[in-house]
């Protein structure tokens, strides 16, 4: 038996909406091209990285830190591929 490569950074939201509408759109995306099961955290929330409604449901906003899981074959690039959406304030101008 396998054990399942497991992957998990924090970041924080730079971008001025934080995960609303298109970020969050883009950051759903992004995340339905990875094979592992991903979740995102703010405080004590926890959701599908997979779903828009999820992931709009954490409140995430301006300022505030996310937590990035992912598990399965291909987590480690799924973490570093949100973790860089999430740095790049999702394409936004400063």
């Amino acid at each position: 038996m396998c054990s399942m490569a497991r992957a998990e950074t924090t970041v924080q939201l730079k971008n001025k909406v934080g995960l609303h509408a298109r970020p969050a759109s883009l950051f759903v995306q992004t995340a339905k091209k990875f094979r592992s099961k991903i979740v995102v955290r703010k405080d004590d929330k926890e959701a599908d990285a997979k779903s828009i409604l999820g992931v709009l449901s954490l409140g995430a906003e301006y300022g505030h830190w996310i937590t990035i899981v992912a598990e399965g074959d291909d987590a480690e690039e799924a973490v570093q591929a949100l973790a860089s959406l999430v740095e790049s304030r999702f394409g936004e101008a400063e």
